[in-house]
C-alpha cells in the first residue's frame, strides 16, 4: 500500500511535468530572454520566496553565482531569504510582510530582476517585494501556482509568469524547480552556446 502511494507520487509529478511542458515553455523562454537581457547589461538577480519557495530562491542563486552545469563567469544573484539579521529586524521593527521589499528598495536597481516565487500567488511579502521592483523599474520573473493569485493581476506586461497549472503545493514546487533548472540551463546556453555539458 505504501509502495503504491509512493508510485503514485512519481506518476503524477511526471503527468504534470509532461502537460506543463506545453504550458510553460514559452514564459521559461521569456524568462531565460529578461534574465539574460539583466545579466549582460550588469544587472542581478534577487529572489524570494517563503518556506520551500525560499529554499529554491537560495538554490537559484546558488547555480547563478557559482555554476549550474558549466564552467562560465559568475552572474550575479541574492537571494532574499537569507540574512537573519535583515530578515528578524524588519520583522520585528515593521512586519513580515516587508522583509523583501525593503531589501529589493535597498539593492534593487532598474534593469535589475525580481524572481518572485509563491506556490499560491497570495504571499504577502512577495507581492511587496512585486511593489518594491516596480517602483524600481526592475522586471519581474513569478514562478506561481493555483492560476497565479494575486501576484498575477500585479504583474505588467513586461513581466513574465510561469504559473504552474496544479493545485497542489507539492507538485507545483516540483515544477518550479525543474523550471528554475530550465532557466539556469537557457542563459547558459544562450551565452556560451547550445552544447551538452560534460559532467
Amino acid at each position: 500500500m505504501l509502495e503504491q502511494r509512493i508510485q503514485q507520487h512519481f506518476i503524477d509529478s511526471a503527468d504534470l511535468k509532461y502537460q506543463a511542458a506545453q504550458v510553460l515553455s514559452k514564459p521559461i523562454a521569456a524568462g531565460v530572454q529578461a534574465l539574460l537581457a539583466c545579466v549582460t547589461s550588469g544587472g542581478k538577480v534577487l529572489s524570494c520566496g517563503n518556506g520551500g519557495s525560499a529554499a529554491d530562491a537560495q538554490h537559484f542563486s546558488a547555480e547563478f553565482v557559482g555554476r549550474f552545469e558549466r564552467e562560465r563567469p559568475e552572474l550575479a544573484a541574492v537571494a532574499l531569504t537569507t540574512d537573519t539579521s535583515i530578515l528578524t529586524a524588519v520583522a520585528n521593527d515593521y512586519d513580515w510582510n516587508r522583509v523583501f521589499s525593503k531589501q529589493v528598495r535597498a539593492l534593487g536597481q532598474a534593469g535589475d530582476v525580481l524572481l518572485a516565487i509563491s506556490t499560491s500567488g497570495n504571499s504577502a511579502n512577495v507581492l511587496a517585494a512585486i511593489e518594491a521592483a516596480h517602483e524600481r523599474e526592475m522586471t519581474v520573473i513569478a514562478l506561481t501556482g493555483r492560476g497565479g493569485g494575486k501576484i498575477g493581476a500585479l504583474l505588467r506586461e513586461t513581466d513574465v509568469h510561469i504559473c504552474v497549472p496544479h493545485e497542489r503545493t507539492a507538485r507545483i514546487q516540483e515544477v518550479h524547480l525543474l523550471t528554475l533548472h530550465c532557466l539556469c540551463d537557457g542563459v547558459d546556453a544562450q551565452l556560451l552556446g547550445d552544447q551538452e555539458p560534460t559532467a
